[in-house]
C-alpha cells in the first residue's frame, strides 16, 4: 500500500519551478482583487489596469440598403406591367359589356309597339305638330364617341341661340340707325333657314356616320361642315350688309352707340367662338374618322347600294327597262315587216 500513498509531484515540486516563481512575484499591483464577473457599477480596482467599458443597453445593429435589390426590382416592374394589362383588358370588357348594353336596348325598343318613336324635338303632346327625330345617345352612338357626339349637338345649339341673340342685335342696331333695316331682316332670316337647315345637313349625317359606320354619311358631314365653317368666319366677320353682327358691324355700332356697340361685340365673340371650335371639332372628327376604317371606296359602295335598293330608283329603272325593251321590240317587227 505505500505504493499507493506516495506522492509523484512531491518531488520535485512543480509549482517550484523557477519559471513559475519568476511569474508569481511579478504581478501587477491590484490584478489579484480584480473579478471580470462582477457588477459593473462597482468601482474599478485600484492600480494602473485599465478595464473597457461596457454598454449597458447594447442596440441591435440595423442595416440600411442605399438602393433596392435588382431582382426585387424586376418584380416590381413585372407586377407593374401585369396590373396595367388587367386595367388594360377590364376597360376593353366594360366597354363591350357597355356596347352589348346599347345594342340590347336598341333591340328593345324597336321590339316595342310601333317601333321607334320620333324624339326630337320634344315638343309636347298638345302641340300640332310632333317630333321629326330619333335621338338617343346611350342607344345609338357607340360608347368611345358618345362625348364627341354631344359635343357637337351642343355646338349647333350654341350656334342656334347665337343667331336668335344676333336679331337682337341687329334690331337693336338698326333702332339707332335707320340705314340696317337690311341687315335686320336678313339677321330673322338666318335664325329662322340656318338653324334647321344645320340640324339636318351636318348633324344628323355626323350621328348617323358614328351610329352605323357609315362612310358616305361621313363625306356628307366633311363637305357641309366645311361650308358651315366659311359661313361661321363671314358671321363673325360682320359685313355690313350681311346681317350678322361680326366685328366690322360691332366697330361701326360704337359710332353710333357705346351700349349697342357693346352689345354687337359680345355677338361677335361668340361667332369667333363658333368658327374656333368648329375648326377644332373638324379635326378631332377627322381623326375619329380615319379609326374607324372608313374610306371613299367604300362610300362610293353604300351611295351605289343606298340608290339601287331605293324604291323609287327601282321603279323608274324598270319603267325605263321596259319602254327601251317596248321600243327594241317595235323596231325589230317593223324591220321584219319591211
Amino acid at each position: 500500500m505505500s505504493d499507493f500513498d506516495h506522492n509523484p509531484f512531491a518531488d520535485p515540486n512543480p509549482f517550484q519551478d523557477p519559471s513559475v516563481t519568476q511569474v508569481t512575484r511579478n504581478v501587477p499591483t491590484g490584478l489579484e482583487e480584480y473579478n471580470p464577473f462582477i457588477d459593473s457599477r462597482t468601482p474599478p480596482p485600484p492600480g494602473n489596469v485599465k478595464i473597457p467599458n461596457v454598454m449597458p443597453h447594447p442596440q441591435p445593429a440595423i442595416m440600411k440598403p442605399t438602393e433596392e435589390p435588382q431582382a426585387y426590382t424586376q418584380v416590381s416592374k413585372e407586377h407593374a406591367l401585369a396590373q396595367a394589362e388587367l386595367l388594360k383588358r377590364q376597360e376593353e370588357l366594360e366597354r363591350k359589356a357597355a356596347e352589348l348594353d346599347r345594342k340590347e336596348r336598341e333591340i328593345q325598343s324597336l321590339n316595342q309597339p310601333g317601333g321607334r318613336k320620333n324624339n326630337w324635338p320634344p315638343l309636347p303632346q298638345t302641340f300640332p305638330v310632333g317630333p321629326c327625330f330619333y335621338q338617343d345617345f346611350s342607344v345609338d352612338i357607340p360608347v368611345e364617341f358618345q362625348k364627341t357626339v354631344k359635343i357637337m349637338y351642343y355646338m349647333w345649339m350654341f350656334h342656334a341661340v347665337t343667331l336668335f341673340v344676333n336679331v337682337f342685335g341687329c334690331l337693336a342696331w338698326f333702332c339707332v340707325d335707320s340705314a340696317r333695316g337690311v341687315d335686320f331682316g336678313l339677321a330673322i332670316l338666318w335664325f329662322i333657314l340656318l338653324t334647321p337647315c344645320s340640324f339636318v345637313c351636318w348633324y344628323r349625317p355626323l350621328y348617323g356616320a358614328f351610329r352605323s359606320d357609315s362612310s358616305f354619311r361621313f363625306f356628307v358631314f366633311f363637305f357641309v361642315y366645311i361650308c358651315q365653317f366659311g359661313v361661321h368666319v363671314l358671321q363673325a366677320l360682320g359685313l355690313q350688309g350681311w346681317g350678322n353682327c361680326g366685328w366690322i358691324s360691332a366697330l361701326t355700332g360704337l359710332n353710333k352707340s357705346i351700349a349697342v356697340g357693346v352689345m354687337m361685340i359680345i355677338i361677335a365673340a361668340l361667332f369667333t367662338v363658333s368658327a374656333v371650335m368648329s375648326l377644332v371639332m373638324f379635326k378631332k372628327v377627322h381623326g375619329l374618322y380615319r379609326t374607324t376604317g372608313a374610306s371613299f371606296e367604300k362610300a362610293q359602295q353604300e351611295f351605289a347600294t343606298g340608290v339601287m335598293s331605293n324604291k323609287t330608283v327601282q321603279t323608274a329603272a324598270a319603267n325605263a327597262a321596259s319602254t327601251a325593251a317596248t321600243s327594241a321590240a317595235q323596231n325589230a317587227f317593223k324591220g321584219n315587216q319591211i
